[in-house]
């Protein structure tokens, strides 16, 4: 049977942790509306800017490749994969940093059963921790992610993910993150970067709130049949479109993985301060009772002592 002591320092401890817990739900709390804010607003424009882009692609002549930017065309093979992995940069978010890296090691696994090789870029620290353990040795740049990423932070690594493409690193780039859809719920998503997928962008539309965002547009996109100009060209305003648009897809999945773990950190501290709370219920409940225990033995031992005189 624990001492009454032990069992004081024990309340004392969870109640500690308790306030830590609860504490940083609130931060969590407070960091998560202005992410979420962030993230929806260049949803709507990485949205639009990858619509305007699907269509200028869609009517482009691709019998003639060469005439084409790598971005959209890539480099002619699919042999090596690059996944951009993004995650969080601290912890204490639940199994939220697990489900990003199963999935890239589920893409890396494929892809590497087919013949072909994987590279990875871990945007996070977190995530770069998990893969050193399987796949340590292909892991080419870790970049921590700060709670004030800009849009110049997306710019550099847009930047250089196209010298590694026009160096030939790699063939075909990937981008997994974590997409927010409320407090409670993220979705794990895998979107092609490099080159510009026109098949599975039109497959897979990234979810349902962007379905509605399409459809909102549709009456004044669609509706239009009439012939397009391009001025100067329309391979210069692709050639323009396309590092924009990998600039902008790149922020967008870092501020929705920024938003999700924020959603993930509240959703985990708020459990660990319910289970908080039940454990001090329960040693609270197991000292009265030791408490109790003591006070009848000590009462049996006197009256013991007083009927033996």
């Amino acid at each position: 049977m624990s001492s009454l002591k032990e069992l004081r320092n024990r309340q004392r401890s969870v109640r500690s942790t308790r306030k830590i817990t609860s504490a940083m739900k609130m931060i969590s709390v407070a960091k998560l509306k202005r992410a979420q804010i962030k993230a929806e607003q260049v949803r709507d424009y990485a949205n639009l800017m990858h619509s305007v882009l699907l269509k200028l692609a869609d009517s482009s002549n691709t019998s003639s490749p060469n005439n084409l930017p790598a971005l959209l065309m890539g480099t002619g093979s699919f042999n090596v994969h690059l996944i951009v992995l993004v995650t969080s940069s601290r912890g204490l978010c639940g199994g939220f940093n697990s489900s990003v890296v199963k999935s890239a090691m589920l893409l890396a696994k494929r892809h590497l059963s087919e013949g072909g090789q994987v590279q990875f870029i871990c945007v996070g620290q977190k995530g770069a921790d998990q893969l050193k353990t399987k796949y340590g040795n292909l892991i080419k740049k870790i970049i921590v992610v700060k709670p004030t990423f800009s849009f110049f932070d997306a710019s550099i690594i847009s930047s250089e993910l196209q010298n590694m493409l026009d160096s030939k690193f790699f063939d075909i780039c990937t981008i997994v993150y974590s997409k927010f859809i409320s407090a409670l719920t993220q979705e794990v998503t895998t979107q092609q970067l490099i080159p510009f997928s026109i098949e599975s962008s039109t497959k897979n539309p990234d979810s349902f709130i962007e379905k509605d965002a399409e459809s909102k547009n549709s009456s004044s996109s669609d509706s239009f049949n009439g012939v397009l100009e391009y001025e100067p060209d329309q391979k210069s305003v692709l050639s323009s479109l396309l590092p924009r648009n990998l600039n902008i897809q790149i922020y967008r999945a870092v501020l929705e993985n920024l938003a999700s773990e924020h959603g993930a950190r509240m959703t985990a501290m708020d459990s660990a301060t319910r289970n908080a709370d039940d454990m001090i219920k329960k040693l609270q409940l197991k000292y009265n009772r030791t408490r109790q225990a003591y006070i009848t033995k000590e009462l049996l031992e006197i009256i013991s002592g007083a009927e033996a005189i």
